[in-house]
């Protein structure tokens, strides 16, 4: 028997209700602040995710799923969102568009990571990017966004940390000071410390193992260590946040994983706790669309993970939504009437309706169940009366009370009248 590769899941019929909820309540969302939908091909050129991410980061190291085509090109499948659009807003004209340029997709995310509860190796992302815009102003936009996207769809309780990790002016600074104070401590930190130390400094703040904690409390804080410029920054984003009664917390060991974050970057953490109850999160990469081959460009953005969302709304007790039933289900009785049969279902979808027929002979109270199985509204009745008539039985599945010898122009109106309001 044939298994699904590991890390990933079957989106099943009964599971599409939750889904789409959430993936509508995304759209809306980012609508309602003016962000447009971009969509970008499933696979990218490797060097896209190499110069854009950075070579050092684990993403880039162990993560990717990278292959050579038949015609020598080495691709990778999208490994993040925002990279891909960035090299659209390049190569498709969004320079000329008025800034900031106000981009959104939900898409799906290939890591080849050890997967997790609500985090597969293909899952599916909320994304915006809002380019153009210096302004801290921006970033608590994005903030707002998401924050919003969190309270649509019905999370209870959502945490916002905060931090600066400072610019292409003070970072290199800070990152001296940091390493220096982290190398008398190569010996004591775990494997993949030392090996950040050389390739990725800033994210020996965010390592989770135990032996490394108490070094990680002790190392110097980026946010104490930023130029007047990045602290300007900072400090009018949290101005702002708090005139909006947007609640933070500021977080000195939030770096992020992708190396392009410059200045602000954010994480929201839903009710559970521990290293897996992060929801989503972005930041401002200033420096990204240059180090792609554009000019300098601010830009500013978040990813929030759609699994982990339903996750989280389970977790917190919210009902799963159950698919929606069908308005009404046809059965007949002999095959003379199964041709009268198929014309009506196919007359009432032409009206929009929601309509399951037999395809074989069955006994009729094996039909109803199976009316019931598809949470049927009515059921409809040919025989061959019915047949040579040109009319219909119809029996209500939830008072079971039944009307016999109705035109199907009769039906139609009837079932049209009671459909009801969609969800």
């Amino acid at each position: 028997m044939y298994r699904r590769p590991t890390g990933t899941e079957d989106l099943l019929p009964n599971q599409q209700p939750a889904w789409r909820f959430v993936v509508s309540t995304a759209e809306d969302t980012a609508a309602r602040f003016g962000y447009g939908r971009i969509d970008t091909p499933t696979f990218e050129e490797t060097a896209l995710f190499v110069r854009g991410v950075g070579e050092g980061t684990d993403l880039i190291e162990q993560e990717t799923y990278t292959f050579e085509d038949r015609g020598g090109s080495k691709l990778t499948l999208r490994s993040e969102g925002t990279a891909p659009a960035m090299r659209a807003y390049l190569q498709d004209g969004l320079q000329s568009a008025p800034t900031p340029v106000r981009l959104y997709y939900v898409t799906s995310i290939f890591r080849y990571d050890r997967p997790q509860r609500g985090r597969l190796r293909e899952h599916h992302q909320f994304g915006s990017e809002a380019i153009g815009e210096a302004d801290g102003a921006m970033d608590v936009e994005t903030i707002s966004m998401l924050a919003s996207f969190y309270r649509n769809v019905g999370l209870r309780s959502v945490a916002l940390q905060l931090n600066s990790i400072g610019d292409a002016l003070c970072r290199p600074a800070y990152v001296e000071l940091l390493k220096r104070y982290y190398r008398p401590h190569l010996d004591e930190v775990c494997t993949n410390c030392r090996v950040r130390f050389e390739k990725n400094p800033l994210r020996l703040l965010d390592c989770k193992e135990d032996r490394c904690q108490p070094i990680i409390a002790q190392a110097p804080k980026p946010a104490e260590h930023l130029c007047s410029g990045c602290r300007d920054h900072f400090e009018r984003v949290q101005r702002l946040l708090t005139a909006l009664g947007q609640p933070f917390t500021l977080n000195d060991r939030l770096v992020r994983g992708l190396g392009y974050y410059t200045r602000t970057v954010y994480e929201f953490y839903g009710t559970r706790e521990g290293a897996q109850a992060a929801l989503g999160g972005g930041g401002r990469y200033d420096g990204l669309i240059e180090e792609l081959g554009g000019k300098s460009t601010p830009a500013v953005g978040f990813g929030c993970g759609l699994e982990r969302v339903l996750l989280t709304l389970r977790e917190e007790g919210h009902e799963t939504m159950a698919a929606p039933g069908i308005d009404a289900y046809v059965c007949h009785v002999g095959s003379e009437a199964q041709s009268w049969a198929l014309q009506v279902a196919g007359r009432l979808r032409d009206h929009g309706l929601r309509v399951v027929t037999t395809p074989s002979d069955r006994r009729v109270p094996a039909q109803l169940r199976q009316a019931e199985h598809y949470r049927a509204r009515y059921a409809l009745i040919v025989g061959e009366e019915e047949a040579r008539t040109h009319t219909l039985s119809l029996r209500s599945m939830a008072t079971r009370e039944e009307r016999r010898n109705l035109s199907l122009e009769s039906v139609t109106q009837l079932l049209l009248s009671s459909v009801p309001d969609p969800q």
